[in-house]
């Protein structure tokens, strides 16, 4: 097909925004994004206008180069640039004509001295694959010559889980459609769940596009996402000296809900094993050295220079080189063209900062491996192997059991304290905070014995663990008749409702283990303190609610106790059997 004269001054109109592209877990900037701006100076309705006009001229593939050489300049001129990876949109409609784009792109990295792994190719699914195009030889192309790929708006376009096969995607970005909203509605947050598990059962890392919410932040992060891009995190930008190697708002939302996932850390850290990495740009000879030198070693770590693993290479894919007499001078020598990009082999990977279920669902998602590569903000960190992991487990579920109430099996004070420390760190969060204590519960317990008031305990754990699931909230168990209850969110708007039904739940429930003529009364007939023959109404049970919100300023744990202690009595004496507290200003 004949090359087309691109119009100089329509690409002197246009410019490049740059956006960032964040670990999840600390705020750290991995890369950015290169987005195309000016097209309404130049003439064009829209971005997208502006491309299918270039591609109804014959000049797509021209403008897209460059438009890639404006890209890599703004990212060549960013001084953190040398950590941080180029994410270059390319359309579909030129992949089978451009000529090798690859190698046309490796000349701009050349002339600005960035190698090939700093680049990754963003394929989108808004336009479907050339039915001529050899879909598989293209992107393996794209990766022998050292570049990264990245499917682009995934869920929204032609292809689907086609281009995810095809591809086989270094990073996999979840297109803003079913990220927004998505606190609020449960099918989203399922159909994002089985994605990202997809994904990480290929090797792909997920960045959740389109971020705006600390709740939709809060829930891709619970979630599994690995990275964040949007409004959240800072809107796209041509002023290139604003964007950040670090953002800290997002290091401080992640450090939120860390607290609960803290122990995890400990536990997987004390199980890691650290062997040092090979660099994928190794010889190959040094590789054979490194595994006759370790001889217990079956496999290393592979990483790029930046420090990001791209799996491992194995002895065992080696044995046919290591046995032949001239193996290792044959796979050593340069014009033979094998290097140890070609005997990497994917291996799952999980941020350290995952929770230890999370670990277990990567490792288990892929037959066979050796175990599991843990990353801190995609940086190598050690590995994890298949006997470590399974003791990483059984401490958590140690760990578990012990924070647990032992009647209920919900979680005890340590638990509620720390969920409770949360709360009061989340200045941007609202929460309401709610404590249940039985009325009547001693007379009850006189009467009727030990066991059947262990009965009742386990009605209303039961009644409240089912609430909270529903709700989204936090169910606890402080011990004997005392509960615990927190909502985050959009559970705190309609809490106050669901303690109200708890309430009245438990009032009707109840009433089925008093005897009949007790029930026919309405009151238990005992004595009290004093020995006094007194009569006791039936069991329920009081809360005491308290609301938090980002007004409250400096709050401890001890002042919600005091908050608490000093509005039971209120709770009790209420008709509806709940005391309503706002401790902050309106």
């Amino acid at each position: 097909m004949p090359r087309h004269t691109v119009d100089p001054y329509r690409l002197d109109h246009l410019t490049v925004a740059l956006q960032p592209v964040v670990g999840i877990h600390s705020g750290v900037c991995h890369g950015y994004e290169a987005l195309l701006r000016g097209t309404e100076a130049a003439g064009y309705a829209s971005i997208q206008s502006f491309f299918d006009s270039c591609h109804a001229d014959g000049c797509l593939a021209e403008v897209e180069l460059a438009l890639r050489e404006k890209a890599v300049t703004a990212f060549a001129s960013l001084p953190h640039h040398p950590r941080a990876k180029l994410f270059l949109n390319i359309d579909n409609r030129v992949l089978a004509v451009e000529g090798d784009p690859a190698r046309r792109t490796r000349a701009i990295l050349d002339r600005h001295g960035l190698p090939e792994a700093s680049v990754v190719f963003e394929i989108s699914e808004r336009h479907p694959l050339d039915a001529g195009l050899d879909a598989v030889s293209t992107f393996r192309h794209f990766k022998r010559q050292g570049f990264r790929l990245a499917i682009d708006d995934f869920g929204t376009g032609f292809s689907g889980l086609q281009l995810l096969y095809y591809s086989e995607p270094d990073y996999l970005k979840i297109d803003r459609f079913f990220v927004a909203d998505i606190a609020t509605d449960a099918k989203k947050k399922v159909f994002l769940a089985h994605i990202v598990t997809i994904a990480h059962l290929l090797g792909a890392v997920v960045v959740a596009e389109g971020v705006e919410t600390e709740r939709e932040f809060r829930v891709c992060k619970e979630i599994g996402c690995d990275m964040v891009q949007g409004w959240l995190v800072q809107r796209p930008t041509t002023d290139w000296t604003g964007l950040q190697a670090h953002y800290p708002e997002i290091e401080r939302l992640a450090r939120l809900d860390r607290r609960a996932a803290g122990g995890d850390q400990r536990i997987i850290a004390d199980q890691i094993a650290r062997p040092e990495p090979l660099n994928l740009h190794t010889p190959m000879e040094k590789v054979f050295e490194r595994f006759r030198t370790d001889k217990s070693a079956t496999f290393f770590p592979v990483v790029d220079g930046s420090g990001v693993p791209l799996g491992i290479v194995r002895d065992q894919e080696l044995k046919d080189y290591t046995y032949s007499p001239f193996g290792k001078e044959l796979i050593a020598n340069k014009s033979y063209g094998r290097s140890l990009k070609d005997f990497a082999v994917r291996c799952p990977v999980a941020d350290i900062g995952a929770k230890a279920e999370q670990i277990l669902e990567a490792y288990s998602a892929v037959e066979r491996a050796e175990g599991i590569l843990i990353v801190d903000d995609l940086r190598y960190v050690g590995f994890l192997s298949a006997d470590s992991l399974l003791r990483v487990i059984n401490e958590k579920n140690l760990a578990t059991a012990r924070d647990q109430n032992p009647l209920t099996r919900l979680p005890g004070n340590a638990v509620i304290l720390s969920w409770v420390c949360e709360a009061l760190e989340d200045r941007a969060g609202s929460y309401l905070l709610a404590y249940f204590d039985f009325d009547n519960f001693k007379p009850f317990n006189d009467k009727y014995g030990f066991r059947l008031g262990d009965r009742a305990i386990l009605l209303f754990g039961d009644l409240l663990a089912k609430a909270m699931a529903a709700a989204g909230g936090f169910a606890g168990h402080i011990g004997g008749d005392d509960f615990f209850a927190g909502f985050k969110g959009a559970a705190a708007e309609n809490a106050e409702d669901i303690c109200r039904q708890l309430i009245a739940d438990f009032a009707r429930d109840v009433e089925s283990f008093y005897d009949d003529e007790t029930r026919r009364r309405g009151h238990i007939v005992g004595q009290d303190r004093l020995g006094n023959t007194v009569s006791f109404p039936l069991m329920t049970v009081s809360c005491v609610a308290v609301h938090l919100t980002p007004d409250c300023g400096t709050c401890s744990s001890d002042d919600i106790s005091r908050l608490l202690a000093d509005h039971k009595k209120a709770a009790k004496q209420a008709a509806d059997h709940l005391a309503v507290v706002h401790p902050c200003p309106a």
